[in-house]
């Protein structure tokens, strides 16, 4: 069985920076378990799978695995297999849409952006987290932490975020996903984001922690348009708009790395 894979840098214009996600379009689906080694041999944050839809109102069906886990949303590799789609595979249409276990995803061209028609997940103050967290993280002083999806956990400073230098050893004993933010120096908000449960200490863009911070910092700043920047090594840039209470938009370029083929017997 032979597959093709792209490999695609996301949420950012250069190339080398911001996410990079395998991406592997099927015909029909492969085995659970033989896309799980995929992503392991892979050993980037996610392998993306995904398949022509049965489902009404959907075009594809997508799937997402991390090195170690199946995750139910990813922003960095949908927007590059929307990048995939329009670029290498002659994909033609105004936006396509992909149906997931977080529901339908739907990502539209839009110049040299693709803008993802996302869940917005506001996440509510939390009071009981895990004990030492600063510690852990390595940051001063903790302003809130809250939680739908990932424990987040706001800052005071944009310089916090830069400087925490996490233990990624007990951040895995807390069995959680840890996003990092403050408000932003030249952008509105900032985040870093943590998953040494998932296999990832830290990942360099991710989209489905916007999920959660688009919300968040939509309320706290009282504005539905926004610029976030993720400071990992790598970096990337991600605009931001709440639309409405259930759906958000979040968007960028994507930069082509490479194609490969995989060659599997059997």
């Amino acid at each position: 069985m032979k597959l093709s894979l792209y490999q695609v840098d996301a949420f950012t214009s250069t190339l080398f920076k911001g996410n990079p996600a395998a991406v592997v379009p099927l015909e029909k689906w492969i085995d659970d378990e033989l896309m799980q080694k995929l992503a392991m041999e892979n050993n980037l944050a996610e392998t993306v799978f995904f398949v022509p839809s049965k489902t009404e109102g959907a075009d594809y069906d997508i799937r997402w695995f991390t090195p170690e886990l199946e995750i139910n949303l990813c922003g960095h590799a949908t927007l590059a297999s929307a990048f995939v789609l329009y670029t290498q595979l002659g994909y033609n249409k105004p936006s396509v849409t992909f149906s997931s276990k977080s529901g339908l995803l739907t990502v539209e061209k839009n110049g040299t952006n693709y803008e993802m028609d996302f869940p917005s997940w506001k996440p509510e103050r939390i009071n009981d987290y895990p004990e030492g967290i600063a510690e852990i993280l390595g940051v001063k002083e903790i302003l809130g932490a809250y939680k739908y999806r990932d424990l987040m956990i706001e800052v005071a400073t944009e310089e916090e975020v830069v400087n925490a230098k996490p233990d990624f050893t007990a951040m895995k004993k807390t069995g959680e996903m840890i996003i990092l933010t403050a408000k932003g120096n030249t952008v509105d908000f900032v985040s870093r984001f943590f998953a040494p449960t998932a296999g990832i200490d830290e990942d360099p863009v991710t989209g489905s922690a916007h999920s959660q911070l688009i919300p968040f910092w939509s309320e706290k700043l009282d504005k539905k348009r926004m610029i976030a920047k993720q400071l990992s090594k790598r970096g990337g840039d991600i605009i931001c708009e709440q639309k409405n209470t259930e759906r958000l938009m979040m968007g960028g370029e994507c930069v082509f790395y490479m194609k490969g083929e995989f060659e599997i017997a059997g």
